[in-house]
């Protein structure tokens, strides 16, 4: 399902998706008291959800599907072109399994939805070093208390599965790197989330720099999306920015 209060980009979006042959849009929200109405009445595998939006923003939405028992098999990918701390943190805390910019390419975007309907998380660039500074900092209060020592508790695989993971690398492209099944790199995955205590795959990678495991990244470099590159040359930079509300 697609929740997005600019109706263009909710067809664009559309068209993409259902132009493959294993995802189909079942239904669109243009605010997120619909996103919520629609999510409740179609049970969607995924929701794709902006944050800006009339009535309840996405992250609020985003928070009542993840705390709706009845609907424990729909996931939130949140979709925005706003990649900062705090959208990022409450995007997590509201039990998002994404979050990605609206900068992203098509491909990455399909495999995206694709990767969190299988029930894995996946975290752009820019979030994910949002993810590890804030629990650097010691700023966030869901990240589990654990010691380098006990990292090192993990089996020799599962500490090359965590290095992986911590590069921001998809369970098919730890796989692949490793000469494992996906379902294998996802059961390690899950195993080391229960040794350490990890809610989400966030913390995961957020522990193995905050112990030293892994070194932090340097942010990646902002960019625009499409829609601003072409705009570049008709506007001033900073005309471009608002191009996308959310």
């Amino acid at each position: 399902m697609l929740a997005d209060d600019q109706a263009l980009l909710a067809a664009t979006f559309q068209v993409l998706i259902d132009a493959t042959d294993d995802l189909e849009v079942v239904a669109t929200a243009a605010d997120g008291d619909q996103a919520v109405q629609l999510t409740r009445s179609t049970a969607p595998d995924v929701v794709v959800m902006d944050i800006r939006m009339p009535h309840q923003d996405g992250l609020s939405a985003a928070a009542q599907i993840t705390s709706d028992p009845r609907l424990h098999g729909t996931r939130v990918l949140i979709l925005t072109t706003f990649e900062t701390d705090d959208c990022i943190t409450r995007a997590l805390r509201a039990g998002g399994s994404g979050f990605l910019g609206k900068g992203v390419g098509p491909a990455e975007f399909l495999a995206a939805i694709r990767t969190v309907a299988a029930g894995d998380m996946v975290l752009s660039p820019l979030a994910t070093h949002a993810v590890v500074t804030r629990s650097l900092a010691g700023s966030s209060p869901e990240r589990p208390h654990v010691t380098p020592r006990e990292l090192e508790s993990l089996t020799p695989r599962e500490q090359e599965v965590l290095l992986c993971a911590a590069e921001g690398l998809t369970n098919e492209e730890i796989a692949e790197r490793l000469y494992v099944s996906p379902l294998t790199v996802r059961t390690f995955v899950q195993r080391i989330m229960h040794k350490v205590g990890a809610h989400h795959r966030g913390q995961l990678v957020a522990l193995a720099y905050r112990t030293g495991f892994a070194r932090v990244p340097k942010p990646p470099p902002l960019s625009f999306s499409r829609s601003c590159k072409r705009a570049a040359g008709l506007r001033a930079r900073h005309d471009c920015v608002p191009l996308s509300k959310a």
